[in-house]
């Protein structure tokens, strides 16, 4: 999986949907609250939210499996190389649904955090979107919902004290080339999602969480 996401490293980064909006604004406002110095970003991806977060000013540490995403440290979300607390905040943005193990790496985040966990990812819609998500991309695993979401924050020691939903428009065919779909999936693809497909745009939506550790 790790040389599959160097390969792609390179379309991550350049991708508008990922590169900006909505959803990465509020991380940076979020994030930018007093006695906030230092940041984690995991599962780094295109790196856009270590980059707006330094921006900001903060000082920030990027991480990742795939060696091609050019993180400042290459280790998977369920096992981060940093001592307790190491980090004020900690973040993650649309990639826990490839995590192998998300309560495991939720621990993980939430044990190096000193003070804020942030969470976006895909919100689970029904068992036919997330079909068609394993069909698109197979290192897709699960997505989870509002109340799962606030389980895993809940069991790693943070309150969740805010949670954003924002919709996110991908053009259905890049979106399809991007993992290299084969075409007699692409079809299945569409077909499954069909009720979320707009003016030829797949349209999901993302949850944000802010937790606080207790």
């Amino acid at each position: 999986m790790t040389d599959l996401w160097s390969e792609r490293a390179e379309a991550y980064r350049e991708v508008p949907e990922q590169r900006e909006g909505v959803d990465l604004d509020l991380i940076v406002e979020w994030a930018s609250e007093d006695g906030v110095r230092t940041a984690l970003d995991v599962a780094t991806g295109g790196g856009h939210v270590t980059r707006r977060l330094r921006e900001a000013g903060l000082e920030v540490v990027s991480s990742d499996p795939a060696p091609g995403m050019r993180p400042d440290v290459i280790c998977p979300a369920e096992h981060l190389p940093f001592a307790d607390g190491s980090f004020d905040l900690v973040v993650t943005r649309i990639a826990p649904h490839h995590f192998d193990d998300i309560a495991l790496a939720v621990g993980e985040m939430g044990r190096v955090a000193a003070k804020l966990l942030i969470v976006e990812d895909t919100l689970y819609v029904s068992d036919d979107v997330e079909t068609a998500e394993k069909l698109r991309d197979p290192t897709h695993v699960c997505s989870y919902s509002e109340h799962e979401w606030r389980s895993f924050l809940d069991a790693a020691g943070f309150t969740v004290e805010a949670v954003e939903l924002v919709e996110k428009r991908h053009p259905v065919e890049e979106w399809l080339a991007r993992t290299e779909t084969s075409e007699k999936d692409a079809v299945r693809v569409r077909e499954l999602l069909a009720a979320h497909i707009d003016g030829g745009d797949y349209v999901d939506t993302k949850i944000l969480l802010k937790g606080r550790k207790r």
